[in-house]
């Protein structure tokens, strides 16, 4: 019997699903999840695929791993608690080269790419689609150099550690482009005072408009005159 979970790594709890399939089968449900928190424990705080591979005569089971999604490496790399709602206004994140070379070499396995360069490409389109800038530039820009090799050097040596005036230059990078980015949307906010403005446009409830309330006044300060009757018809009625 086999049981796909996708589980936080190296903190599995107890739950109805898993119970439910392995205690009729006697298959001990604690030592499962302390193997598979074992396994999970270099991927805490992340979203784990996990396979478990259960002898239903013997009572033994089998964990198989499989790395996160690209998203959550990327989030664990950044430390983002999520990607961007809007990529094309807002950046969430400023990741290196070295950051893409690392998860494409964790990813590369399980991906159809053939080769590296082909697999940090595939990396850089993950990060176009959460709202990361790479290298302080768009991630397509960015592929568009690997294409043209200026990062060979770095692929072909599988560079994956940033060194640290590098991440702390990405850094300082983001935190003026996120403040140009937070202004742009705060210029593009409504002000208190339109809104105010636009309020006064309406009508409020229980009150009539300006207009109105002239025209109603002159309409009351005039009085309808009585039709005179012709003499004729008024012989006649005698």
């Amino acid at each position: 019997m086999q049981i796909k979970l996708l589980i936080e790594g190296g903190d599995m709890k107890p739950g109805p699903a898993v119970a439910q399939q392995l205690g009729p089968i006697g298959i001990n449900l604690g030592k499962v999840i302390s193997n598979i928190n074992e396994a999970t424990k270099n991927f805490k705080g992340m979203k784990v695929p996990v396979e478990l591979d259960v002898n239903e005569k013997t009572k033994e089971f089998a964990i198989k791993v499989s790395s996160p999604p690209i998203s959550e490496l990327l989030k664990k790399e950044l430390s983002l608690e999520k990607g961007s709602d809007k990529i094309s206004v807002t950046k969430v994140g400023n990741a290196s080269i070295e950051d893409v070379i690392k998860i494409a070499k964790i990813k590369y396995v399980s991906m159809l790419e053939k080769n590296l360069k082909k697999a940090v490409k595939s990396i850089l389109g993950s990060c176009a689609s959460m709202g990361l800038l790479v290298e302080n530039k768009d991630p397509k820009e960015i592929t568009e150099e690997v294409e043209k090799g200026k990062y060979d050097e770095e692929i072909n040596e599988g560079k994956e550690i940033t060194d640290g005036e590098k991440r702390k230059a990405l850094q300082s990078f983001f935190q003026e482009y996120k403040a140009v980015q937070e202004a742009k949307a705060a210029a593009a906010a409504p002000k208190p005072e339109e809104e105010t403005k636009e309020t006064d446009k309406t009508t409020a409830p229980g009150k009539t408009p300006a207009k109105e309330q002239k025209a109603a006044a002159k309409s009351s300060t005039t009085t309808e005159k009585p039709v005179a009757k012709s003499p004729a018809k008024q012989e006649k009625k005698k």
